[in-house]
């Protein structure tokens, strides 16, 4: 299913880009949701993991993706990134259980997960497909909500 998803959200979709950031106050160990080994996993032979954060606050937007991979600095440690929806603000809700991923030569790693957010235009709270794709090589990620 990704397969087909990712490449057209990357090239042509009307998708909204999420905000993928460094690790900051997001990324937390007491974020990570528990129980932890429920709420992480590890891809790509354990060179990357996600795992799925809730820093409490704002209650409508609390939910993170944290994504440790490569490249490897000089020390030899992942790079650290978040996923969230935008200026610090994350989802309300993640299908972290339900994640699905594929890899593709082409775009590399390519995740899909379902999210609820907090739309205020609307102010409701809405559904979406996030798709993110992450290149081990270079370390970019790319992420989209559908």
């Amino acid at each position: 299913m990704l397969r087909y998803l990712i490449p057209f959200v990357l090239v042509a979709s009307p998708a909204v880009s999420q905000e993928v950031v460094d690790c900051d106050w997001h990324a937390r160990a007491d974020a990570i949701y528990e129980p932890w080994e429920e709420f992480s996993r590890t891809y790509a032979s354990g060179d990357v993991r996600l795992a799925l954060l809730d820093t409490i606050e704002p209650a409508a937007g609390s939910f993170h993706l944290l994504v440790l991979s490569p490249p490897y600095d000089e020390l030899g440690g992942r790079q650290c990134k978040t996923i969230g929806l935008s200026n610090g603000i994350g989802f309300s809700g993640i299908g972290f259980e339900e994640i699905q991923a594929e890899y593709d030569p082409a775009f590399g790693l390519m995740f899909g997960v379902q999210v609820q957010y907090f739309d205020g235009e609307f102010a409701d709270y809405l559904s979406g497909d996030l798709l993110f794709s992450l290149n081990q090589a270079t370390g970019r990620i790319e992420a989209f909500l559908e």
